[in-house]
Order: C-alpha cells, then sequence, then structure tokens
C-alpha cells in the first residue's frame, strides 16, 4: 500500500534532471535538452511584491512572519509562474471596461527579474507568462500593448520578437533560465486583435513562431507553452491546435486552466472532462500537458484542496508521463487586500493585513500518496480539512481526540508505528500515548481517545487508499472507520467510530510536519 521508495525515486528524477540541465552551448546558453523532471506543483504570484509592497505580511503555522515564497516550499511548491506585461501603468493597476480596478503585480522587466531571482535562490523552478499586452491577457481582452498599435504586422512581428527577447536576456543576464516560457496568455480568441484574432490562424501562428524563436535564441531548453481557458471544452481545444498546427505553430506544451467557480459548477461535474482533455492533446498533438492555472474560494479550503488534489491526479494521470505539472493561481492573495476583491486565493487573514495560507494548498505536500513510519504528520479530515488534536493538549490516558484548526501545537502531530500486517499504531507527539477505541468497543458512535499502548487491537489501525492523498482509517478491532461525529465542521468536535458510509468526514490526509 505504502510507497516505501517513492522518495528514493523522486530524488533519482531529481538528479537526473540536474545531470541532464548541466549540458551547456557554446555560447553560455543551456542546451537542449528534454529530460524526465520532477512533477511541477506551482504557484502562479504575479501579485505578490506589489501585495508585499502594500504592506502585506504572512505567518506560517507556527505564527512566524516568514519570506511566503519560503512558505509555499515548506507546503510542496517547487514551482513559481510570473506574468511579464509590455508597458504597464506606472502604478501597475488596471481599470477594466466594466470600472473595475485591480492590481496587476510588478509585472515589468525589473519586477519579474527581481521574483525570478528570489524564486531561483530558494531552488525553485520558474515559468514565465508573456502577456503581449499592457494590462491582462484573457479570452475577453487581447489589447495590443500602446506602444505597437500603429504598427504594420511586419513591425507586429518584429515587436513580439524584441521584447520576448529582451525579457528573456534579462533573465539571462542573471543567470535564470526559465524551464518553461508562455508565448500568450489564455489566448482561446487569439492575441493583439485584430491583426492575431482566432479568425486568422496564419498571422496568430507568426506571431506565436515570433516569441518561440526569441525564446529558443536564449534559452534552448526552455519549454514553450501555448495557454488556452476552460480546459474542460475538449471541442474548443481541437479547434483551436488543429488550426495553429495546420498554419505551423510553434510550442512544445499545451496549457490550461481550469476554475469549476468562475465556470458556475461544482468541480465534479467536469472533471472528468478534463482529464478527457489533457489526454486527448497529449495523444493528438504528442505534447507534454499542464494546468497552468487553477483555484477555488478562499472561503472554501476543504473544497479548494478537493480540486487541486482531483487535477493533481487527474494531470498525473496522463498516459507516457505527458502530464507534467498544476499551478495555483494565486494562492498568497486575500480577497481583503485586492482592490477587485479577487476570491480564489489561498489565505485567510490572521489580522489587519497579515495573512496565513489555509489548508487547501495542503494538497500540493500530498502528491506523492506516500505515508511512512519516519515522519511527523498532521492528519486532516477532508471534510471539514481540521486536524486531529488531543483535547486541551493532555497527557493523561482517556483524553478524547477531536478536530481542531492546525495551528502546529504538538498535540496535533502524530507519527505511525508499525505493528505489522500492514497495520499501525497512531502516536500523539506531545503525549507519546495511542489513539485508541474506548473500552475496546465495537459499536459505531464509541469515542477515540488516547491510551498508554497496551498492544490491544483496539489501538491498531489500518490505513485504506483512497486515491487522490486520502485515506480511510480503519480500527482492527472493530473494522469500523474513523470518523468526526456528525460530519461536524467545527473546532472541538469529537472523533469517533462508524461504519463505513464512504462519506468525505471519515477520509483523512496525512500532512507532512515541517
Amino acid at each position: 500500500m505504502f510507497k516505501k521508495n517513492v522518495k528514493i525515486i523522486l530524488i533519482l528524477l531529481l538528479c537526473m534532471t540536474i545531470t541532464s540541465s548541466l549540458g551547456i552551448n557554446s555560447n553560455g546558453t543551456p542546451a537542449t535538452v528534454y529530460a524526465a523532471t520532477v512533477f511541477a506543483k506551482g504557484a502562479d504570484v504575479g501579485w505578490l511584491n506589489q501585495l508585499e509592497n502594500s504592506g502585506v505580511k504572512w505567518q506560517n503555522d507556527k505564527g512566524i512572519q516568514q519570506d511566503p515564497l519560503q512558505i509555499l516550499k515548506d507546503k510542496g511548491i517547487n514551482s513559481i509562474r510570473l506574468r511579464v506585461f509590455v508597458n504597464p501603468p506606472s502604478n501597475f493597476q488596471w481599470t477594466k471596461n466594466d470600472g473595475t480596478k485591480c492590481y496587476l503585480g510588478y509585472g515589468d522587466k525589473n519586477g519579474v527579474v527581481y521574483m525570478a531571482q528570489r524564486a531561483k535562490s530558494l531552488g525553485m523552478r520558474i515559468l514565465i507568462d508573456f502577456h503581449y499586452s499592457d494590462h491582462f491577457a484573457d479570452p475577453a481582452y487581447q489589447d495590443k500593448p500602446d506602444a505597437w498599435k500603429n504598427d504594420t504586422f511586419s513591425q507586429l512581428q518584429q515587436d513580439v520578437y524584441d521584447h520576448t527577447y529582451n525579457i528573456m536576456s534579462a533573465l539571462a543576464n542573471v543567470g535564470v533560465y526559465p524551464e518553461w516560457v508562455q508565448v500568450g496568455n489564455e489566448t482561446n480568441s487569439g492575441m493583439m486583435w485584430p491583426d492575431g484574432s482566432s479568425s486568422n490562424y496564419s498571422n496568430w501562428s507568426k506571431l506565436i513562431n515570433q516569441g518561440y524563436n526569441a525564446i529558443k535564441t536564449v534559452s534552448p531548453s526552455s519549454k514553450v507553452i501555448l495557454h488556452l481557458a476552460n480546459g474542460y471544452d475538449n471541442s474548443l481545444y481541437r479547434s483551436i491546435f488543429d488550426g495553429l498546427t495546420n498554419a505551423g505553430a510553434k510550442y512544445d506544451v499545451i496549457g490550461m486552466s481550469y476554475y469549476p467557480y468562475w465556470n458556475g459548477v461544482d468541480y465534479s461535474e467536469n472533471i472528468d472532462d478534463l482529464s478527457h482533455n489533457l489526454n486527448d492533446m497529449a495523444s493528438r498533438y504528442g505534447k507534454e500537458v499542464m494546468i497552468a492555472e487553477v483555484g477555488g474560494l478562499e472561503s472554501d479550503p476543504a473544497q479548494s484542496y478537493n480540486i487541486i488534489r482531483a487535477v493533481i491526479d487527474k494531470v498525473q494521470s496522463v498516459p507516457n508521463n505527458k502530464g507534467i505539472g498544476v499551478f495555483y493561481w494565486e494562492p498568497e492573495a486575500n480577497s481583503t487586500v485586492l482592490p477587485d476583491k479577487y476570491p480564489l486565493g489561498s489565505t485567510s487573514v490572521v489580522s489587519g493585513n497579515t495573512l496565513k495560507f489555509t489548508t487547501a494548498i495542503n494538497a500540493f505536500k500530498n502528491t506523492t500518496d506516500a505515508v511512512n513510519t519516519t515522519s511527523v504528520y498532521q492528519i486532516v479530515n477532508r471534510y471539514s480539512c481540521k486536524s486531529l488534536n488531543v483535547s486541551g493538549g493532555s497527557t493523561a490516558d482517556g483524553a478524547t481526540i477531536e478536530q481542531y484548526t492546525y495551528s502546529n501545537w504538538n498535540s496535533e502531530q502524530w507519527q505511525l508505528v508499525a505493528t505489522g500486517d500492514g497495520y499501525y499504531k497512531i502516536k500523539n507527539i506531545n503525549s507519546g500515548k495511542i489513539m485508541n477505541i474506548n473500552g475496546n468497543s465495537t459499536s459505531n458512535g464509541a469515542t477515540n481517545i488516547q491510551w498508554s499502548d497496551t498492544n490491544s487491537w483496539s489501538q491498531e489501525w489500518q490505513l485504506v487508499d483512497q486515491g487522490n492523498g486520502y485515506y480511510k482509517i480503519m480500527n482492527r478491532n472493530s473494522g469500523k472507520l474513523l470518523s468526526v461525529s456528525n460530519s461536524s465542521t467545527d473546532n472541538s468536535a469529537i472523533t469517533i467510530q462508524s461504519s463505513d458510509t464512504n462519506n468525505f468526514s471519515q477520509m483523512w490526509s496525512f500532512v507532512e510536519v515541517n
């Protein structure tokens, strides 16, 4: 059940990646090597530096202020996505057609170089997202930069090449060679209207190829991404990529956005459509695929966790290792610190402008689905997103085990002790006592407590893998499952055993404690 060799395999893959990247061309740029790499667990943090400069701060799980990039890294994020505009407004704010004001993030050359250096210094991989506009480019906005508006199409092609080359060279000058680079952002309707609109695949492809050529000139190893929204819509993707392929567009990766919230559906309604599209794109065009953007409501971290886990599972399931990564847009954000009140970040407010990442982002840390006896874990309920805790931090026999918002207490931390035959004791770090069903009961509703180790079967548990990083925790003595009483989402709700109803309140994830 447990993949004891996962860490060894990941280390070997990482070593292969590092070794392959050592190939250098005579001009000092990385050689074009497409080696197997570790799955990209990513975050787009384009707002981060602007938020920092407006006074926003972030706390880690211990309540200590820390660099948000370091917090994200500790939570399993290994890759950072950064956007870049052509000539954004000097205040880095943009007013949309409906009057909504929004931050752009410091997405000029200086800003993207600064953030790329920060990410690189933490050992994180980098994706650069060219918008080819002075503001956000997406299916509703693909406006030319003001400086290019009156240029001929021939000049526009040169503009794309020069701008791309300029940014890529600035990154290379500080030793940053991005692993991936997007030529355009959510280009469902083309780019730089009207010249590169989706009604003219020939023009659109020529613009793409200018970006592609500039990227490869500076950094041959960078993989070029073409990115569309609505990743569940296979007919859209087939239509566009058939048109671009026939027009000779050059690219390496197909990127998708996936936002059930903006589509007005629960993710369970179209996650299989996303999976079908991922698989079809990889097979039909022979390309790697990734989710370049995904997000869920900051106010519902449990559901957001489930969305991320489901998306990771679908991308990792693409045959022949063609699914290469998932990026969240933007986890460091919170609606209270953004002028447009964007609701799909992954933080909660501690006080004022101080934020703390929610448990949603823990979904990235669980991607190996490997639970072992050498790590210390918080054990998180799938339904409530709260963690197992010994009530009151007690060290006494008989203390109730409840659920509580994770606060990095030792009473919320656990270690597995193998007993053989696939069973484990679950030991509390604070008390050293074992999770135990009260009175050796086999009845539904019997309470879960801690007790000194008696080698009783009521203290032994089997972890039944449910996929997506979740487990049912089954008591050896009763055959019943660890559950939250009445499927409560409240702090201090007690945990009990109950018959298997396949309820989310009977499923748990194991998140390694740093």
